[in-house]
């Protein structure tokens, strides 16, 4: 084994052990508080009733749900900056977030759901709604940026446009809705994990995992996309066509995650890069670091932002913006 791989299995061990600790540490903290190891021995089934009720019906699906959405955010991400060859590409960024925002919000709208208290069967639906909604506007972004090709950069800006206008419809639509709707559709597109319960989780994480493994699978072909057109289509990959199902995945991943976290901003931009500085570009290392980072981050953001302030509870995609934008600048002037 030389060194390279090993310095990747240490990475991964790493951080799955950090993202272990983050789980225990943010499953402690609350109105309640529950010491580390009160957590463990609840875990082998030695607890009291109210840590149980606490730890399984409430904490752990939070945990688990930020896990799966930052593996998706990163995920969708890494795949879009593989794609455009640009490391400041985010589905955010690009108007896949807006684009499934928009339509979680025309769903609430017509169908007069707040966000906060969906149906067994909205459990579902959501998703599904969230996934349309952003593949239809992935598909819009491509037809816009499609000339004689797909261009990189012409892709990145159409993106920015799509996205400032997709907002605008976003503020549109909330206007319409009740106080009550209207203060929750805030909230959850400032990234807030509302939907904290198993049947959510259950409706979530078969997507998120079909979706993981089959980016991993293409993990070579986003190699190849990085070395060129011209390099792709000599090693008999045609890559328009690659660029095309790689952004209907990215789309879905980050649709999924906006249907269960809403609006986080600058996950899939940060994750990836931090990522890549540490294992290198190859998508066969760099995928699995970069969902890991960005599971890691929405745990540490999600139990700031619920303790910090104590009983007000901060979005978690805010405290993701507040870390990411110096970080996002500084990316932005070094960036040729």
């Amino acid at each position: 084994m030389n060194s390279s791989n090993r310095k990747f299995i240490w990475t991964i061990l790493i951080l799955s052990a950090a993202l272990l600790a983050a789980g225990i540490l943010s499953l402690s903290l609350g109105a309640i508080s529950i010491g580390p190891l009160e957590v463990l021995t609840a875990f082998l089934g030695k607890g009291t009733s109210q840590q149980e009720l606490i730890l399984y019906n409430f904490r752990l699906p939070a945990i688990v749900l930020a896990i799966l959405v930052g593996l998706g955010m990163a995920a969708s991400g890494t795949i879009l900056q593989g794609i455009t060859r640009n490391e400041l590409a985010d589905p955010g960024i690009l108007g896949i977030n807006a684009g499934s925002g928009t339509a979680v919000i025309l769903y609430i709208t017509f169908f007069q759901t707040a966000a906060g208290s969906l149906t067994t069967m909205g459990a579902f639906i959501l998703p599904l709604i969230a996934f349309v909604g952003a593949l239809l506007t992935g598909a819009l972004i491509m037809l816009l940026s499609w000339k004689k090709g797909m261009d990189s950069i012409r892709l990145i800006l159409v993106g920015i446009g799509v996205n400032a206008g997709l907002s605008a419809i976003i503020i549109a639509q909330q206007l319409r809705l009740e106080p009550n709707d209207f203060v929750k559709a805030m909230v959850w597109l400032s990234g807030d994990l509302w939907a904290t319960q198993w049947i959510y989780v259950g409706a979530l994480l078969p997507w998120m995992l079909l979706l993981c493994v089959y980016t991993l699978f293409k993990a070579h072909t986003l190699n190849v996309l990085n070395l060129g057109s011209q390099v792709s289509l000599s090693l008999g990959i045609s890559a328009t066509r690659e660029r095309i199902i790689l952004l209907i995945a990215a789309a879905a991943l980050a649709g999924l995650g906006v249907a269960a976290g809403g609006g986080i901003a600058f996950l899939g931009l940060i994750a990836p890069h931090i990522a890549r500085r540490i294992v290198g570009p190859k998508h066969q290392r760099l995928l699995p670091a970069a969902a890991l980072i960005g599971a890691l981050v929405l745990v540490l953001a999600d139990a700031i932002g619920k303790n910090l302030l104590t009983p007000t509870e901060i979005p978690a995609g805010l405290v993701v913006a507040v870390v990411s934008v110096p970080y996002f600048v500084i990316l932005l002037m070094k960036s040729k």
